[in-house]
């Protein structure tokens, strides 16, 4: 049986699986009423305002004196203002199912990184099923790019994009998880990503000649709900989570529950927004989704000596300090 320390980190990232593997579907609908650059001020500024309400009335607890704010801020610019900079205009030329399938390249791509950065090493078994999954995304891309026009590749390369910066976020979390709590770390993601995305919004707004453009989407009630869930869900709930799991997990186990997301993601765009999903989708989905699957099974790290090698060396930047 799992003792409960050993099933929160589980419970908590099957969490956040959910909530992200339902964003693709919820940004795809907030776009048919704002730009991206408007949706990620609003969706951040709010969760922000919402966060400081509860640390004013002390529901949330956070202390960021005396300690260095740099790490922070480069989690931050690559995670939210990086990736969803770059998700965002990709969901505007690619379907929400898709997106979903080639963001299950996450966990392969963190574990490339955990090789280098964490010494932890592919097996060959690994890095079979590594080019699988990339032999998938292959199929989608060439097969998309035909079918679509260079406006998908475009969004394609652009998701890409957004995979490495998530990688690197998953990596800087972890490392810098024993210096600031899950909510230290995600109350500075929501004021960072407010911040510099309502900046970029409020610049375009005065390029068009339009600052209604901040309250206009509130005047349609889908875009509401979805803004409602954006903010509070996935963004404060869903970031917590992640970030809890980093504080307790190492980055490579982390990134395993990407696979979940990519179920979601794929059900919620065909199901609820009615998306093509065509033969070389289906064929480029189960290779993706067969390599990542073997990527994180035939594992020969030993996630003890991982977690203490992170931990010690975290705690000895920290000293430099």
């Amino acid at each position: 049986m799992i003792n409960k320390e050993k099933a929160m980190p589980i419970f908590a990232g099957m969490a956040y699986a959910l909530l992200f593997g339902l964003t693709f579907m919820f940004i795809s609908i907030a776009l048919r009423y704002t730009s991206p650059f408007l949706l990620l001020s609003i969706r951040f500024s709010i969760a922000f305002i919402v966060m400081s309400i509860l640390v004013i009335f002390k529901i949330l607890k956070v202390n960021f004196k005396n300690k260095n704010l740099l790490p922070l801020i480069l989690v931050g610019f690559m995670q939210p203002i990086l990736y969803f900079a770059l998700e965002t205009y990709a969901l505007k030329s690619i379907p929400s199912s898709i997106a979903g399938t080639i963001s299950s390249l996450i966990p392969i791509s963190v574990a490339l990184s955990s090789a280098y950065f964490l010494k932890e090493k592919p097996t060959k078994a690994q890095y079979g099923f590594i080019m699988t999954s990339i032999v998938g995304v292959v199929i989608i891309v060439i097969f998309g790019a035909t079918d679509s026009g260079s406006g998908s590749l475009v969004g394609i390369l652009l998701l890409i994009g957004a995979i490495l910066s998530q990688t690197a976020f998953t990596i800087l979390s972890r490392k810098f998880s024993v210096r600031y709590t899950p909510t230290e770390t995600t109350y500075f993601m929501m004021g960072i990503g407010g911040f510099v995305f309502t900046i970029i919004a409020f610049i375009e707004c005065l390029i068009k000649g339009d600052l209604t453009a901040f309250i206009t989407p509130f005047l349609h009630k889908e875009f509401i709900f979805t803004i409602i869930f954006l903010s509070i869900f996935a963004s404060i709930m869903g970031f917590f989570l992640i970030n809890y799991t980093l504080s307790k997990m190492e980055a490579a186990r982390v990134a395993v529950f990407e696979n979940l997301c990519t179920i979601v993601s794929i059900i919620a765009g065909v199901v609820f927004l009615g998306e093509n999903f065509k033969v070389y989708h289906v064929i480029g989905a189960i290779l993706i989704i067969l390599g990542v699957w073997g990527t994180n099974r035939f594992t020969a790290s030993n996630h003890k000596i991982i977690e203490e090698k992170a931990i010690n060396s975290t705690i000895r930047e920290k000293n430099r300090d």
